[in-house]
């Protein structure tokens, strides 16, 4: 008797179930990657203000102070720079949208007469090893607030 092709055939994953798998790993190397950056900005001498802050314009990764500057900061974690190093993932429209909300968040926090600032911290992690850093790079006054 012959064996047939289907019985050893593997079900076909959904193209839905396989879209929220790689979301759900996204997710987990972007919690990952911001708390490696909150970490690493307290060494740096940082103070965190607040993670994860959020409003119907977006989320800024973590607000913090450095001397007297409020720093709005951009963690971009990535795996590989197939696709260019993790800063440069930071398109105009994300630099506009994160602008909006720094100046969404002073309102909010009633925060006057202080300097700012955005500065991103790009992690690449090791592929083979998941839970290992293989660069760090603390990006200070990274760009400038967008209108």
């Amino acid at each position: 008797m012959g064996s047939s092709s289907f019985c050893h055939r593997q079900a076909k994953v959904p193209r839905q179930l396989r879209k929220e798998k790689m979301v759900d790993r996204r997710k987990k190397l972007g919690t990952r990657g911001e708390k490696i950056a909150t970490s690493y900005l307290r060494k740096q001498g940082y103070r965190i203000i607040e993670r994860n802050y959020r409003s119907r314009l977006g989320e800024i990764d973590i607000v913090a102070r450095e001397d007297e500057n409020v720093v709005f900061v951009e963690v971009k974690t990535r795996r590989s720079t197939e696709f260019g190093r993790p800063e440069e993932a930071i398109s105009y429209d994300k630099r506009r949208r994160l602008s909006k909300l720094a100046l969404s968040y002073l309102t909010y926090r009633r925060i006057e007469d202080t300097n700012c600032r955005f500065d991103v911290v790009s992690i690449l992690m090791d592929k083979k090893k998941v839970r290992k850093v293989k660069y760090i790079e603390l990006i200070k006054d990274a760009f400038p607030a967008v209108p």
